[in-house]
């Protein structure tokens, strides 16, 4: 089939165009973008389109950029379309955010596209993205051990991004442009073995060839079908995450846990992954992260947790499951307002203070105490934890370090800082949510009780 009848018929079955719109091309000066630029030109009165195009300069190659840039600009302004360059710093960002070259270059590159979308008001961005590519990235995903949706390889389309070539194998990319006479350059960096991409290029794909000649088609086809049923199940994730959700904020979801129980594993996975994915920064999260949140659901007790990278927290609780990345916040310094009300919003709790002779109903001395209001020194403080705090616990009997305690009581260490410590004077009189002080207890010679009540705070 002819080219750009296939492109035609590519860009109708992914429904990339409706007619009309301004179209924003990614041009590297390469074979790829200078094909896909022509073609689109070729398309343009069909489809009733206008044409930008972008050269984005990594500072990777400074000795080449130059030469690009040249070479780009004098195509765009011979076919009359629009044409900037953007530069973007790939070293300072990878660096910054632990990413390799590539993963940073890819990140930065989709960013400044997507800005100069914006300046120029284009509706779709064009990337030159191929058959060849598809299969390389299946090829790629596959020896990292990814799942069907990774599998299923570079979307046809993805939000304003459109990939018209992806049906469209480098040997027909090539005799295009052989045909037309049309001139383009070579990137130095695809030619290097540094790159996974560039040696499964040079080194495994020609190897599979031999097994499969038409191994692009076919590796293009696995993950057409694969992107098909990946969509069918995120229709089912969806509806299941619909009962599923009990609160949600940009940083934190917190879902029912008696469903995630029962529900079925390969739903459950891509759930827990659709929720990660929204709580999450650029760090990959693997399937055996998503194994370890499934055995904290089925075999974890109430209040375990399991770490994961980029600063995720997954915490099993009563009855929910919450996956966040939210930082908790260390308490601040506060007054205990006595008699009153101390809402205490890092620990999200408020405590409820009041005065009384009534000694039958001491509480629990976790969420709610009763103290000997005599042997207190006013004003009571509320803090965080501090280094060399000690205490005396209730009913233990002797002085203990509040690092052991905490460690003794199964504390998550995240969550240490977050527990509200009431102080008179120096002394601790009570680790709210987990222990009173024994040295404040009420005795028998007790004339005056102080009652605290811990509560859940509204203004959190």
């Amino acid at each position: 089939m002819d080219i750009l009848k296939k492109v035609n018929n590519t860009i109708k079955r992914y429904a990339m165009l409706y007619g009309g719109e301004r179209v924003l091309i990614a041009l590297s000066g390469g074979p790829d973008s200078v094909c896909l630029l022509h073609l689109l030109h070729e398309l343009r009165k069909q489809w009733k389109i206008s044409l930008e195009a972008l050269y984005v300069d990594h500072g990777l190659r400074p000795d080449e950029t130059e030469r690009e840039k040249r070479f780009c600009k004098e195509i765009a302004e011979r076919l009359g379309v629009g044409f900037n360059t953007v530069e973007v710093d790939v070293r300072t960002y990878a660096e910054r955010e632990g990413l390799s070259l590539q993963e940073a270059a890819r990140v930065l590159r989709y960013h400044a596209l997507e800005q100069e979308a914006i300046r120029t008001e284009s509706d779709r961005i064009a990337t030159g993205h191929h058959a060849d590519d598809q299969a390389e990235t299946v090829v790629m995903r596959l020896i990292r051990g990814s799942g069907r949706r990774g599998l299923s390889g570079i979307p046809p389309v993805r939000g304003k991004i459109i990939r018209p070539l992806i049906e469209v194998q480098k040997t027909e990319i090539e005799r295009y442009l052989q045909e037309r006479g049309l001139k383009f350059l070579t990137d130095s960096s695809n030619l290097k073995k540094d790159y996974l991409r560039n040696r499964i290029r040079q080194e495994v794909i020609p190897v599979l060839k031999r097994f499969n000649p038409n191994l692009t088609k076919t590796l293009s086809r696995v993950a057409s079908v694969l992107r098909e049923e990946d969509e069918y199940l995120d229709i089912q994730v969806a509806k299941a995450l619909m009962r599923l959700i009990s609160r949600k904020s940009d940083k934190s979801v917190e879902l029912f846990l008696s469903p995630l129980e029962t529900m079925e594993r390969v739903i459950l996975r891509r759930a827990l992954l659709r929720v990660i994915d929204e709580t999450r920064g650029l760090r990959e999260i693997g399937v055996e992260h998503i194994e370890e949140i499934i055995r904290l659901i089925q075999e974890g007790s109430t209040g375990a947790r399991i770490y994961l990278p980029g600063g995720i927290r997954v915490i099993k609780s009563y009855s929910t499951l919450t996956i966040t990345s939210q930082a908790p916040e260390r308490v601040g310094e506060y007054t205990l307002n006595v008699p009153g009300e101390t809402v205490v919003k890092e620990a999200g709790l408020v405590l409820i203070s009041s005065i009384t002779a009534e000694k039958d109903n001491l509480g629990d001395g976790r969420y709610e105490v009763s103290l000997d209001l005599d042997s207190l020194s006013f004003p009571l403080r509320i803090r965080a934890r501090q280094k060399g705090d000690y205490f005396y616990p209730f009913g233990f009997g002797k002085r203990k370090k509040l690092q052991d305690f905490f460690v003794d009581e199964k504390v998550p260490r995240d969550v240490r800082d977050s527990v509200p410590i009431i102080v008179s004077g120096d002394d601790i009189v009570w680790v709210v949510g987990y222990r009173l002080d024994d040295r404040f207890k009420v005795l028998p010679s007790t004339r005056r009780v102080l009652k605290i009540i811990a509560r859940v705070s509204r203004l959190r």
